[in-house]
């Protein structure tokens, strides 16, 4: 459990400073931030039950675009400010430095194994935030 918080609190840590990075205002701020804490929190949900980093990611990154189209339309400003932040935590940070190590000491069987999870995880925050924006805007469309 305390593993857990501490992974909650470094997502949030990591949200909230990209926001000031970003440039958001401080009002944006703890917003900004929970979002990428909820998106974390939804990734370890999703890994526990689900077991599959892919669809993990998927769920965690379409939460982070469900959470921010809502906070855009409450505080009249582009979902982009929150989308950003909330996506934060989920890049395959770690996975990306173990390819490039990898392929640099010339473990290439490693390297590959790396890219393939690094791939995997890029292109499953690409398809939750591609299908929420796309059935966000067919429904748009209806209207």
């Amino acid at each position: 459990m305390k593993q857990i918080l501490l992974q909650l609190l470094a997502a949030f840590c990591g949200s909230l400073g990209f926001s000031i990075l970003f440039g958001l205002r401080r009002r944006y701020w703890l917003p900004s931030s929970l979002g990428g804490l909820l998106a974390w929190a939804v990734y370890l949900l999703a890994d526990h039950f689900l077991g599959l980093s892919f669809l993990s990611n998927l769920a965690a990154a379409a939460f982070s675009v469900l959470y921010a189209e809502l906070l855009a339309h409450l505080l009249r400003c582009p979902a982009t400010l929150f989308i950003t932040p909330a996506i934060l935590p989920l890049v395959p940070g770690g996975e990306l430095y173990y390819t490039m190590s990898s392929a640099v000491s010339g473990e290439l069987a490693l390297a590959r194994a790396h890219g393939v999870a690094t791939l995997n995880a890029a292109l499953a925050i690409a398809a939750g935030i591609s299908l929420v924006l796309a059935v966000r805007e067919i429904h748009a469309r209806r209207l």
